[in-house]
């Protein structure tokens, strides 16, 4: 049994640790304007097992954007976003760095590794979910991203 995704929601996931963050990050994705589907999960093994749809992630849907944090336990958004821009079936996925780092090193490592685009997470309660209303804007609003049904379709490089 396969489950049903409806092409017109956009599918976000959130990697993050920190419950304050998530809180506040899920509350400013569910009052956008654009209907989209939230789901977190809390490390990158959780991350790549959501992602490759293993085990208890069987039937979760294809996301068309990753918030990653950066510091995290067991497998930390370096070692993730390195994974999944290696793997021919996921590289396509965006992904947005979404941390407190501001470290310089970070940030070069971070593209290097593939990273989409490079956001630090702002102290301020407001000013973090006006980030958050502006990533999301400009990631569904303004840019083309791959079609969903070109999920599984590899174009020779």
């Amino acid at each position: 049994m396969t489950a049903k995704v409806n092409p017109s929601i956009i599918h976000i996931l959130l990697v993050d640790d920190d419950p304050g963050d998530v809180r506040l990050t899920m509350e400013a994705l569910k009052r956008s304007k654009l209907y989209s589907s939230i789901d977190n999960v809390e490390n990158g093994e959780e991350a790549l097992a959501y992602l490759r749809r293993q085990g208890k992630y069987a039937y979760s849907p294809h996301p068309d954007l990753i918030l990653l944090d950066l510091n995290m336990p067991r497998k930390d958004g370096r070692e993730t976003l390195a994974e999944i821009k290696s793997d021919p079936e996921l590289r396509r996925i965006p992904v947005v760095i979404l941390t407190t780092s501001s470290s310089e090193a970070d940030v070069f490592k971070t593209y290097d590794l593939g990273a989409n685009c490079y956001i630090t997470k702002p102290v301020d309660m407001t000013e973090f979910m006006k980030v958050i209303d502006q990533t999301e804007s400009f990631w569904f609003a303004v840019v083309k991203l791959p079609p969903k049904s070109q999920e599984k379709l590899r174009i020779a490089d």
